[in-house]
């Protein structure tokens, strides 16, 4: 019994190791397609700014914020935090501020369709892990840390 308890335990612990070196490829993965998705509603926006500015005073119900200033802020915050995930620089302050755009984006809307409710909460949870774990050892947060230890 004991025999079978210890080859268990090293067989689960030589998975989880495989499995580690593959975390980076994911953190990656989850870097880069949270990104995209966020950099291109931001282009959008940035695209016709007078529809993104009457969306925002007609449509969206941002809390706290003026029509003008969420505008500025929701398109600023696409724009600016995708390209620091996607480098991992200040990536967990990258991932919480995506995290708090991606939340807002589904507070602000009257009505939300399940399938668009189903991506933000897969959006909001990529970012969640990223900003749990970091963006990974393939990252400048990464290579910084080692070059100032």
């Amino acid at each position: 019994m004991s025999t079978a308890i210890t080859t268990t335990w090293h067989l689960a612990r030589q998975a989880v190791a495989q499995l580690e070196r593959l975390q980076p490829w994911a953190q990656l993965a989850a870097r880069v397609y949270l990104a995209q998705v966020f950099f291109l509603a931001g282009l959008t926006k940035l695209r016709d700014w007078e529809s993104t500015l009457l969306l925002f005073e007609h449509e969206y119900q941002v809390p706290l914020l003026s029509p003008t200033l969420a505008a500025f802020s929701g398109t600023a915050g696409e724009l600016v935090l995708p390209v620091l995930l996607v480098l991992g620089l200040a990536g967990r302050l990258a991932a919480a501020g995506l995290f708090v755009v991606n939340a807002v984006a589904v507070l602000a809307l009257p009505e939300i369709a399940p399938a668009a409710l189903q991506q933000h909460q897969f959006w909001g949870s990529l970012a969640l892990a990223l900003l749990l774990w970091g963006p990974g050892r393939w990252s400048l947060d990464a290579w910084l840390a080692r070059r100032l230890s």
